[in-house]
């Protein structure tokens, strides 16, 4: 079990007499781990941390992720201690105390190590990219090269928030048309698979001429109880190849390009995406990044598959001399008042000014629609439930009045 502040290394190494041996060791760093197997008399050959197949601590790890707010108040705190005067170690060795994510105390405990020997904060972030991306790294290394750590920090997490935030909002936004969705396939499931049967069999006992309406709601009801089982597991079978084919380069692709081209969701998705984008152009070019630079970050921050390739396009123009604005203009992807701006941005010199209003712009615009989607989703889906609903009625009502009809 590996103890407080120490990591385990397996180690292979020649012994005194030449003999290769194998084994393990616990050390603050490997730079520790190495002088103790010198001092033993190894000669090292390789020596690396020890990833167990299993361990307690990596099924925590899976089970306790690290959530965006726990690195917004990371950041926010290790600025304001900073601001204080307590060093950058003692600041991080108080945060680690405070910390109730497991994951997070431990790469805390990991980056404290890497201080001690020697590395920057950006580096010992850096080493954990799934928790602290990219973007944010480097923005923190100019911070560091500048001596404006502190301010660097705050603008970190202002940026992760606004992101956390714009996700949430639409993510939320869209969680009540789920919900009814799944309602309204639950209500007519229960009325065509256990309310209709019933009646089919009153029916049948009867012997009554039914009209065609009820006799095809009748059809589907039996189809539904002979064969439901099936079209289920065809369903799941349909589900999981669709998966599997997403995860494919080709498949992703296709997938994200669809996103950005779907009916009223798509230019949600599309404004989300160009807000990202301007959002961390301007954390890093007011860090102070050069644009090039800036760009090999963000197309590695990027989600969407095509916004990706665009992106990348416009890196390879802009190392042929064409700025910004220009090789986004060669792309629709790239909105008009984007490329606008960006290019009076770069005239002005005022590129992350301009950048952050349009994101502004672009996260409102996207909000707006989102809520009108849900405005106009709410009744549809009522609709719909009140068609269905009133359909089955009206076959019932329907064949009931054709059994007294033939009756009399």
């Amino acid at each position: 079990m590996e103890s407080e502040g120490q990591i385990v290394y397996q180690y292979v190494a020649y012994n005194q007499n030449r003999e290769v041996v194998k084994g393990r060791l616990s050390a603050a760093s490997k730079e520790v781990a190495t002088e103790l197997l010198d001092y033993a008399g190894y000669q090292v050959i390789n020596l690396r941390t020890l990833v167990p197949f299993f361990s307690l601590d990596k099924l925590r790890s899976r089970l306790s992720r690290v959530q965006p707010a726990e690195i917004i108040l990371f950041y926010r705190q290790l600025a304001l201690l900073l601001e204080s005067g307590v060093d950058i170690v003692t600041s991080l060795e108080l945060l680690r105390g405070q910390v109730s994510s497991h994951t997070l105390r431990r790469v805390l405990r990991e980056v404290l190590t890497d201080l001690r020997s020697g590395d920057q904060l950006s580096v010992a972030l850096g080493k954990h990219p799934k928790i602290f991306s990219p973007i944010c790294q480097q923005s923190l290394r100019v911070g560091e090269q500048s001596g404006n750590l502190e301010t660097m920090l705050s603008q970190v997490a202002d940026y992760i928030e606004k992101e956390v935030a714009t996700a949430k909002g639409i993510k939320g936004a869209l969680m009540y048309p789920i919900f009814a969705a799944i309602a309204t396939i639950g209500v007519l499931g229960v009325l065509v698979g256990f309310v209709l049967p019933t009646f089919s069999d009153l029916y049948s006992s009867l012997g009554a001429d039914l009209p065609l309406i009820t006799r095809l709601l009748l059809d589907a009801s039996s189809m539904l109880q002979s064969h439901g089982i099936y079209l289920l597991l065809a369903v799941f079978i349909a589900a999981g190849l669709a998966s599997v084919y997403i995860k494919t380069p080709n498949g992703r692709y296709k997938w994200d390009k669809l996103a950005l081209r779907l009916p009223l969701v798509g230019r949600v998705n599309h404004l989300k995406e160009l807000a990202r984008c301007c959002r961390s152009i301007s954390l890093l070019f007011r860090a102070g990044l050069p644009l090039t630079e800036i760009m090999l970050l963000v197309v590695k921050g990027a989600k969407n598959r095509v916004v990706v390739k665009a992106l990348a396009d416009v890196q390879q123009d802009m190392h042929k001399g064409e700025g910004l604005s220009q090789p986004m203009a060669k792309n629709n992807l790239f909105l008009p008042m984007m490329v606008q701006m960006v290019k009076i941005g770069e005239e002005t010199g005022n590129l992350d000014t301009t950048l952050l209003a349009v994101a502004e712009g672009f996260e409102t615009e996207a909000n707006d629609k989102t809520n009108s989607l849900i405005r106009l989703i709410q009744p549809t889906m009522t609709l719909i439930i009140g068609l269905a609903i009133g359909l089955i009625a009206l076959s019932m009502f329907s064949a009931m009045y054709s059994i007294y009809g033939q009756m009399l």
